[in-house]
């Protein structure tokens, strides 16, 4: 059998399959994150190992299974972070996530050596705050007695693999998302390293998302309660990962929305999507010799969990599904519009200083249109997305949903009649990150190959989009970017 983790923002979410990837059970262990004025988004990486270690004593107690049993063991992780480690392998500092956006300064100081659009020709993405080589940079330049101990970086998967086999190592998914990586070339970026003054010696060695990265130390089979002989498969970024989970694993399956806490729109191709605007970029897949262009919202289900937290009685325990439920098609939110910028905001118009805004608030709106907004705003930003991959010349004919948010009828309701097209729910959605690890694992392991994914989640529910309802979103999306465009100079010059 296989143990998959997904490492996400709030909680690692892990989950026991059998050999061809078929799930058994799942259990999420939570852990918090700290978010602050001025960008900051940071996270414990103590918190991610021993989230793993209860969830795997906790799989392995519920389920009966015996720890002889598992053969393999396979991670999947929130991307475009930094973990800076010293000498002996411990994180000098926090982890920087991939919702800080601090790194402004070093963004520019790139833009100006490379050039935005001959970086982006390199990356497959833009330069941005919130990509790990910018968070490094920051350390070195804010933090020089931190930065005094670092010997190497990571991001959150590896340093997990780092913890369970002694190994420092990444793969192409994860490397394609640092704003290091030459995706041509299938290397780190000389050219990028060097603009941006850092040793390419930091950066870990990349093997595929198939390979074994090695076998349990004795420490890490100790504490996980499990045997030395199991092999741990690299594994890869929770977007591509994700991709799997839902079945996408060539151009022909299509497109998947992830609602998580942020929210991408993504699916399988044979060659890098390069948009002229740069509003999309492109993943390596964790299947070799294939890529995922993305589209990345910063705070979709991010946005739905501040509102239900602002909204209930007891913030800790926010009633996210009855909120929702009350937020139905009857509600009509009567002009009122939420940008759900909360954490500044990647695709598709890449700006930092964006923040969330109600417009058009009045006397008579309350507790049901807010929280309708706030589903029609994610839904306005990531039609945008799709905008433009259309324009790129992708075909989006239909759309299935995985994520947290797409256990609510009346969220994938809301997307399909936004969008005009289909929206499917599968059945496995909250474990479709760790679903695409067990497959990947499976692949690596010799047990499968990658089309076995599409067997393994069904689409249960399939949502149609109203025709005049989706006429009058169309009009509604046009005023929903132009309250950004309106807002984007005030964003830009809030104090500091």
């Amino acid at each position: 059998m296989i143990i998959a983790h997904d490492l996400g923002t709030t909680g690692n979410k892990a989950s026991l399959h059998h050999d061809d990837g078929r799930l058994v059970a799942s259990v999420t262990v939570p852990y918090p994150a700290h978010f602050a004025a001025g960008g900051v988004a940071e996270q414990n990486p103590a918190d991610w190992w021993n989230a793993v270690v209860a969830a795997t004593r906790d799989l392995i107690a519920r389920t009966g299974t015996a720890a002889t049993d598992i053969a393999g063991l396979v991670v999947s992780g929130q991307m475009m972070g930094a973990v800076l480690l010293d000498a002996d392998g411990e994180p000098a500092r926090p982890a920087i996530i991939w919702a800080d956006t601090r790194a402004g300064a070093q963004q520019r100081e790139l833009e100006a050596a490379i050039g935005a659009e001959r970086a982006y020709g390199i990356l497959g993405h833009r330069l941005n705050p919130t990509y790990s080589v910018e968070k490094i940079m920051w350390v070195r330049d804010n933090e020089p007695d931190t930065w005094a101990r670092v010997r190497r970086v990571c991001v959150a998967k590896d340093f997990i693999v780092l913890r369970l086999t002694g190994r420092l190592a990444t793969d192409r998914s994860d490397a394609s998302g640092t704003n290091a990586y030459d995706q041509a070339r299938g290397t780190w970026s000389d050219e990028v390293l060097q603009a941006a003054r850092l040793d390419p010696a930091l950066f870990p060695e990349i093997l595929e998302s198939t390979q074994i990265a090695g076998i349990l130390t004795d420490a890490a089979a100790a504490a996980l309660g499990l045997h030395t002989g199991v092999r741990v498969v690299m594994g890869g970024g929770d977007g591509p990962l994700a991709a799997v989970g839902s079945g996408v694993v060539a151009p022909e399956d299509g497109a998947y929305v992830c609602l998580g806490t942020s929210s991408w729109i993504s699916f399988a191709a044979d060659a890098p999507l390069r948009d002229p605007a740069m509003r999309t970029f492109t993943f390596d897949n964790v299947v070799p010799g294939s890529f995922v262009p993305t589209a990345t919202m910063q705070a979709g289900g991010a946005s739905v969990q501040w509102i239900a937290e602002a909204l209930s009685p007891d913030p800790a325990h926010p009633e996210t599904a009855r909120l929702t439920a009350e937020a139905s098609a009857d509600v009509d939110t009567d002009d009122l519009y939420f940008l759900p910028y909360l954490l500044g905001e990647r695709s598709p118009m890449w700006d930092p200083d964006a923040r969330g805004a109600f417009v058009g608030l009045a006397r008579h709106h309350g507790r049901a249109h807010l929280v309708r907004a706030v589903l029609e705003g994610t839904a306005f930003n990531l039609l945008s997305c799709i905008q433009a991959f259309r324009e790129s010349g992708a075909v989006i004919d239909r759309i299935d949903a995985v994520g947290g948010g797409a256990q609510s009828d009346v969220y994938l309701s809301v997307l399909a009649d936004v969008w005009g097209v289909p929206v499917r729910r599968r059945t496995i959605v909250e474990e479709a990150n760790s679903l695409g690890a067990a497959v990947t694992a499976a692949v690596g392991l010799g047990l499968t190959d990658f089309s076995a994914a599409r067997a393994l989640s069904e689409v249960t529910a399939e949502f149609t989009p109203d025709a005049g309802r989706h006429a009058v979103y169309a009009e509604r999306h046009a005023r929903f970017v132009d309250a950004y465009t309106a807002l984007a100079p005030w964003f830009a010059g809030r104090p500091r």
